[in-house]
């Protein structure tokens, strides 16, 4: 099996089990062992498939500003743990191939695995929420219709990409391409970075 297929496996599974209650609050359920790979793809897509929702819920025009406050702030931390399993799913990469030589005129690509694999995430998710939309009973066949088109595209953007992934990390275990992780170092959560946290506590 490739890494991919296994990706969108392991991200159908965290979608369906999340749907089961389909309520933000339900606790994760990891089937893998924590030191297999598998675990962090799960874990990544399951923090996707919250986020996906409580971006959802926050869209509510009727929403209390405080519980919109509240998820905000969630949808931030969200965010932050998000990015740490990304690059954690980076380092995984760079220990399986730190071993390898590149070779001469190896170049590095725009983006690591681990991100591109996040977009292969949340394009899983898309993929189910167009395909509920284009099963919808109480949709318009016009809809339905215009739904099943975008379904479509989705589907042929995820052989696309998954295809890219592949090569990319055939690419680094040939020492074709070579992996370089910058960590996202984002500011908006650091009370040191963020001027209204900073003036805050002056």
């Amino acid at each position: 099996m490739q890494f991919t297929e296994n990706c969108n496996s392991i991200f159908s599974q965290s979608i369906e089990k999340y749907h089961i209650k389909d309520h933000v609050d339900t606790p994760i359920e990891n089937p893998f062992e924590k030191e297999d790979i598998q675990h962090l793809l799960y874990l990544k897509n399951w923090i996707d498939t919250v986020q996906w929702h409580l971006e959802d819920i926050i869209r509510d025009p009727n929403i209390n500003p405080d519980e919109a406050l509240k998820i905000k702030r969630r949808i931030d931390a969200s965010n932050q743990e998000r990015t740490d399993v990304v690059e954690f799913i980076d380092s995984w990469f760079l220990e399986k191939y730190k071993d390898v030589q590149p070779v001469e005129g190896a170049s590095i690509n725009t983006e690591s695995p681990a991100w591109a694999i996040d977009r292969l995430s949340i394009l899983a998710l898309k993929i189910y929420h167009m395909q509920e939309e284009v099963d919808r009973e109480s949709a318009t066949p016009e809809h339905k219709a215009a739904c099943q088109t975008k379904l479509n595209i989705l589907l042929e953007q995820r052989v696309d990409l998954s295809t890219a992934i592949e090569e990319l990390i055939n690419d680094i275990a040939a020492g074709k391409k070579y992996m370089k992780v910058y960590k996202q170092m984002k500011m908006y959560n650091d009370p040191s970075l963020n001027p209204v946290l900073y003036k805050e506590g002056k």
